[in-house]
């Protein structure tokens, strides 16, 4: 149940590992309800991002918080070891690398940083908007966009090839 909270907030949230670890119960909660918007103020950069919560990320976590309990100050994914803690960077990599495993993958070619990408390389398959990109992952220039996804002249032609004018 928390692994499939973890999991699918990794996705619909964008956010490093070190802030989704960190992420408090009271950031995803509004009353006894999951919030369809949440927001992170993140670790490397200072700033806030938004994020929304899918209905399949709204049941997960809510049925993992009501299993776990705590309040809106606790960590969402406590630690097992320090009980007001989170779980750690590390614990959460062991966990992404068990996932990639177990769908058959090699978890030497995925790790955190993968789900984070995910949600915004569909995004960007679908739409081609680089600044809707930037926006969701809170980069702060759209070189570090391009350059996350690894967008290149080929991409560009493609979309310009797709475009009737």
């Amino acid at each position: 149940m928390r692994d499939r909270a973890l999991f699918d907030l990794a996705i619909d949230s964008k956010l490093r590992g070190c802030d989704l670890v960190k992420i408090k119960i009271g950031t995803l909660v509004l009353g006894p309800e999951i919030r369809p918007r949440a927001m992170v103020v993140q670790q490397k950069t200072g700033r806030p991002v938004q994020f929304e919560l899918m209905s399949d990320a709204r049941s997960s976590l809510l049925a993992w918080l009501e299993r776990r309990g705590g309040t809106v100050d606790d960590y969402a994914f406590p630690s097992r070891i320090n009980i007001t803690g989170h779980i750690s960077t590390r614990q959460y990599a062991r966990l992404v690398d068990e996932w990639v495993a177990a769908i058959g993958l090699r978890p030497q070619e995925y790790g955190t940083h993968s789900l984070r990408r995910t949600k915004v390389s569909i995004i960007y398959k679908a739409t081609g908007n680089l600044r809707a990109v930037q926006i969701l992952l809170g980069h702060t220039k759209i070189e570090n966009t391009v350059r996350y996804l690894g967008v290149d002249v080929e991409d560009a032609l493609e979309l310009s090839e797709a475009t009737e004018v």
